[in-house]
């Protein structure tokens, strides 16, 4: 399948570049997310109408 031959030719540095582009780029939006803070039940008001 892929051998040394193939990772020393250009197409095979590319591949690398490409895939570890990839990689990082799913590392960097991973870090953009927000944290969320842990689940805390929202208090409904009731209202009363007379």
């Amino acid at each position: 399948m892929y051998d040394q031959r193939f990772f020393a030719s250009r197409l095979g540095l590319s591949a690398v570049v490409s895939i570890a582009a990839m990689v990082s780029f799913n590392f960097y939006a991973l870090a953009q997310q927000p944290v969320q803070a842990a689940e805390v039940p929202a208090v409904v008001g009731t209202v009363t109408l007379a």
